[in-house]
């Protein structure tokens, strides 16, 4: 196991923009290529091609994709009641927090007679594209069902693969039924977005769709959102990844255990350490190597940990700006006083403060949303709210004296922009007779 310890005192720039930098996501035209053949498939056979495609990718001959509200009851017969009772106060915390994002509208006189007004309204209709590789996700179901169902989505669909029996895990259906949503089907893949985004007998189409997945549907995400008209996805999506900033004073086996719970994602996730203590990263360092060899995906971890980074500062203030630089996906903060750097920190989809704050806990039950802008799109892109599942659009009203009272500006702007069509439009209604 290799993980880079750096001194950023002793690195040039290009060897600072080079330990910054992402693992590479593989610009892959023989992946763009296969998945553009699935959409087009899934586009001109619908539901025989989702069958066919779920025979050759996921070892199963379905024989319906719809599961039934019978097959619902019966997951919650099957779990035990601690699993219930996890997924039950999983959804009431996301619940609760999500639940304070609710939006008002706006309305402003911006000079007498000309009212405006910003309203938000959820959007009709999403799709929910939950993974099912080597363990089901039902916290994904609770992170991306929850707001859906706060913001008042009138059709939200769940598509999952399904496992070698054609069904998928109790606790997706379990948490699905909590979050309001009877329309689920067994279906994965690029194929499950070309369904979700083109429309099939069996599915009908929606108009966004959220949710993470393999390179396959994160391709086809991004190749549908530029082909079908109307269509939308969450955001752009990247390995995962967690930065830690910590000081002398840190437990380094609570962070190697940080690092190491984003390690596990995938051989292409990456951790960083920022510290001004060198017996921090020296104590981490150890740490690591210990705790990896106890886990069930310590192997994966080790792979991620060769493209991951160990950096010595100059100072706290250091590594703050560091942070801010690389923009993680996820930031915990493990120094005497957090909130000290908590004014100057930025660019991150979520910061965790404190010892007693890992990763996991916005993973799975804090409240917080767990889907979060990777590879630097923190800069730019927030974390998943109840905004995402809405959209905004304005409305205004303006009686006769208010449009009287912008006709002077109109007039001077639309003679500027050589718009007389736009002008006359303002003053054939002020030369109308009462």
């Amino acid at each position: 196991m290799n993980t880079q310890i750096i001194n950023w005192q002793e690195t040039s720039e290009q060897q600072k923009t080079d330990a910054l930098a992402r693992p590479a996501i593989a610009d892959n035209a023989l992946l763009s290529t296969q998945v553009a053949n699935i959409l087009s498939q899934v586009k001109k056979q619908g539901d025989k091609s989702l069958f066919a495609l779920t025979e050759q990718f996921d070892g199963i001959a379905l024989t319906t994709l719809a599961v039934t509200a019978e097959q619902v009851q019966q997951a919650k017969l099957a779990l035990t009641e601690k699993r219930l009772k996890a997924i039950n106060t999983a959804y009431t915390q996301i619940k609760s927090f999500h639940s304070a994002q609710t939006p008002k509208d706006i309305s402003v006189e911006t000079c007498p007679g000309v009212r405006c007004t910003l309203k938000t309204e959820a959007i009709e209709s999403v799709g929910l594209y939950i993974p099912a590789g080597s363990a089901p996700l039902p916290s994904t179901v609770l992170m991306l069902g929850v707001p859906a169902q706060l913001t008042g989505c009138k059709r939200t669909v769940l598509v999952c693969p399904p496992d070698k029996n054609g069904q998928l895990a109790n606790e997706i259906l379990v948490a699905a039924e909590l979050c309001g949503i009877t329309e689920i089907y067994t279906v994965g893949g690029a194929q499950a977005i070309a369904a979700l985004a083109y429309g099939t007998k069996s599915i009908p189409p929606v108009n966004k769709v959220f949710g993470p997945g393999n390179r396959y549907v994160t391709e086809a995400k991004k190749q549908l959102s530029q082909k079908v008209a109307g269509f939308a996805i969450d955001m752009p999506a990247g390995p995962s990844e967690v930065l830690v900033i910590g000081d002398k004073d840190a437990n380094a086996a609570f962070i190697a255990a940080d690092l190491l719970s984003q390690a596990e994602h995938g051989a292409d996730s990456q951790v960083i350490l920022l510290t001004d203590s060198e017996r921090l990263i020296e104590n981490v360092n150890l740490e690591l190597k210990t705790q990896i060899e106890v886990l069930s995906r310590g192997e994966i971890a080790k792979q991620a940990l060769k493209q991951s980074r160990l950096i010595l500062t100059k100072d706290l203030t250091q590594a703050v700006e560091i942070s801010n630089r690389y923009g993680p996906e996820h930031l915990i903060i493990q120094t005497e006083n957090p909130q000290a750097l908590l004014t100057n920190l930025r660019n991150a989809g979520s910061i965790f403060v404190g010892a007693y704050t890992p990763e996991s806990a916005g993973d799975y039950a804090s409240g917080t949303n767990h889907v979060l802008p990777t590879y630097g799109y923190s800069k730019v892109i927030s974390s998943l709210s109840l905004a995402d599942f809405s959209r905004r659009y304005t409305v205004q009203e303006i009686t006769k004296a208010g449009l009287s009272n912008l006709a002077e500006c109109i007039i001077e702007l639309t003679n500027a922009e050589g718009l007389d069509a736009h002008q006359r439009a303002v003053t054939i209604r002020l030369e109308e007779k009462a």
